[in-house]
C-alpha cells in the first residue's frame, strides 16, 4: 500500500507540474521560472529514485526546457539529463530495457515487442528524452544514426496506443519521416499521414503539429499551398487550450516567421 501511495503521489506531482507549465501563455515566464520546477523535480527524484512517474516527468520537462529554451552546451547538458531520466524510467518499468544502450537494431525491435500498454508512459518519455538530446547534439538532425532506433521505439508506442498524449506520437513520427527526401531514406507520404492523424487526435488544438507539418513536410515536397494554408490556420486559431497553450504561443511565433519567408523559399 505504501508503494502504491508513493506511485500515486508521484503521478499527481508529475501531472500537476506538467500542466502548470503547459498551460502558461508567457514563454518568457516559463523560461525564467521553469529552472525552479526542474530543481524541484530533481529533488523529488532524489527522494524517490525508483518512482517511474517522476522519472518520466523529469525526462519530458528537461527535454522541453533543453530543446526550446536553452542553447549551446547548456541545452546539451539539460537534454542529456532528460535522456538519463528516460533511460531510468523505462529500465524500471521494463527490465529488458536496462540493456538497450548500444543494442543492435534488430534485437531492440524484438525486445520492444514485449513492452505492454502499461509501459507506454515511460516508453514515450524515453523516446522524447532521447530525441531531445539528439537534436541538441547534432548540426544535421536528419543524418543522426540513432534515429531508426528512436523511430522503432515510437512505432511500438504507437502500436500500444496511438491516442497517447492526444496524438503526440504521430507528430514525432511525422517529423522523423520528413527529415530526409525519399532518395535518402525519407518517408514523406507516411509523414503526411502521421501529421494528419496527429491533428485529428488533438482536435486541431495542438498548433505546433501544423507548424511542423508545414516546416517539415510541405517544404520538403515544395507544396506552397499546403504550407501557407497550415500556417494561416495557426495564426487564425485561438492560443489558449488545456495543455497546449505554451506550445501554441511558440507555434504562432514560428508560423509568422515561416509564412514571411514562404515566397522566398518556394
Amino acid at each position: 500500500m505504501l508503494a502504491a501511495g508513493c506511485s500515486i503521489i508521484g503521478k499527481r506531482a508529475a501531472d500537476t507540474l506538467s500542466t502548470v507549465v503547459l498551460d502558461q501563455s508567457d514563454p518568457d515566464l516559463v523560461a525564467s521560472g521553469l529552472p525552479a520546477y526542474l530543481l524541484f523535480i530533481d529533488g523529488l527524484i532524489a527522494q524517490h529514485p525508483d518512482n517511474v512517474n517522476l522519472l518520466s516527468a523529469g525526462a519530458q520537462m528537461f527535454a522541453l526546457y533543453g530543446s526550446r529554451f536553452a542553447t549551446g552546451d547548456h541545452a546539451v547538458a539539460l537534454t542529456a539529463k532528460a535522456r538519463r531520466y528516460g533511460d531510468r524510467a523505462i529500465c524500471l518499468s521494463y527490465k529488458p530495457a536496462c540493456g538497450w544502450n548500444g543494442i543492435e537494431y534488430d534485437k531492440l525491435v524484438s525486445e520492444l515487442a514485449g513492452v505492454s500498454d502499461k509501459n507506454i508512459g515511460p516508453l514515450y518519455s524515453y523516446a522524447v528524452g532521447w530525441l531531445s538530446n539528439l537534436q541538441t547534439t547534432s548540426a544535421d538532425w536528419g543524418s543522426v544514426a540513432d534515429l531508426p532506433w528512436v523511430e522503432a521505439v515510437l512505432e511500438r508506442a504507437l502500436a500500444l496506443d496511438e491516442t497517447y498524449e492526444h496524438g503526440a506520437i504521430h507528430g514525432y513520427l511525422g517529423i522523423l519521416g520528413s527529415l530526409r527526401p525519399p532518395a535518402l531514406g525519407g518517408k514523406p507520404e507516411e509523414a503526411r499521414a502521421h501529421f494528419e492523424r496527429a491533428i485529428e487526435l488533438s482536435g486541431g488544438q495542438d498548433l505546433s503539429i501544423k507548424v511542423e507539418y508545414a516546416r517539415r513536410y510541405a517544404r520538403l515536397v515544395f507544396d506552397q499551398e499546403l504550407h501557407d494554408r497550415l500556417l494561416t490556420e495557426v495564426l487564425n486559431s485561438p492560443t489558449e487550450a488545456h495543455k497546449y497553450t505554451l506550445f501554441n504561443v511558440l507555434a504562432k511565433k514560428e508560423a509568422e516567421g515561416l509564412l514571411a519567408t514562404s515566397k522566398e523559399y518556394f
